[in-house]
């Protein structure tokens, strides 16, 4: 089976695969947890990824950001999806909500200039590396899956940036954090995640006096989903041809801005 029907069932699959994972993660991962930049990477894990992704900066709306992407030029874009070694890489795909919430911080650097940012959901890390390039004084980049932690180090070194820390463990339903902006995309594929991340960021802007920000190209169950009452439109792009065509078309993103009226229940 091709990638690119490994990529369909990835986007079929995620709200099963990884909405269990964000739920039963509560605890985090028994492994570690947390990267920072002086932390050394598992040199058969980053020489298997940096032999089976391609670098690239194009396809997308940000080129002046290059990833380690899985693309038609790599094996496992061809390769039998049980061969891959380390679980589904949804990391390796830059998702159109990540995508828009990367442009929006490079074209509007003052969103994140001097702030604390969390990025949360962070894949690949382009967004992170956007609040990095846009002189953000803090950054945080948040996933459940190990791995997106290797590709985040290593795609900082790409863009020739110190890592930033990493965590791999759910935060959601924890503390609220001391974050003047937390930005996630494409993260409202499933209803009971999704009603977790309402319930929580709503805590986050309620006790923290949290900005947030939302990347989403339109699918139906953010679009259905309670929050929606309470986002305003920030601003919409355009998706490039071949971002279309990876997401069986899609042709825009949207980055929305979340703010929950005080007198509302929570859901």
């Amino acid at each position: 089976m091709a990638f690119h029907g490994w990529k369909w069932l990835l986007l079929l699959d995620r709200q099963n695969f990884f909405a269990k994972a964000w739920s039963s993660r509560r605890g985090g991962w028994k492994r570690c947890c947390h990267w920072s930049a002086g932390k050394s990477l598992d040199p058969e894990v980053k020489a298997f990824l940096e032999e089976n992704t391609e670098v690239t900066n194009s396809g997308h709306l940000t080129p002046e950001i290059r990833l380690r992407l899985l693309t038609p030029r790599c094996r496992f874009w061809r390769e039998k999806p049980d061969l891959w070694p380390y679980g589904d890489p949804f990391w390796a795909i830059y998702w159109p909500g990540g995508q828009a919430l990367s442009r929006y911080i490079l074209d509007n650097p003052r969103v994140v200039k001097g702030r604390s940012v969390l990025d949360l959901g962070s894949g690949c890390g382009a967004t992170a590396i956007a609040a990095v390039m846009s002189g953000a004084s803090q950054v945080l980049a948040n996933d459940i899956d190990p791995i997106a932690g290797v590709a985040m180090i290593l795609n900082c070194e790409l863009n020739h940036l110190n890592p930033f820390p990493i965590t791999i463990k759910n935060i959601i339903n924890s503390e609220a954090g001391n974050w003047d902006l937390i930005v996630l995309g494409d993260m409202f594929y499933d209803e009971q995640l999704a009603d977790g991340l309402h319930q929580w960021l709503r805590k986050c802007i309620r006790i923290q006096q949290t900005e947030v920000l939302i990347g989403d190209p339109g699918r139906h169950q953010f679009l259905s989903h309670s929050i929606h009452s309470h986002l305003h439109k920030v601003i919409e792009y355009s998706l490039p041809e071949y971002t279309r065509q990876e997401n069986h078309g899609l042709t825009s993103s949207i980055v929305w801005s979340y703010q929950p009226s005080n007198g509302s229940e929570d859901c």
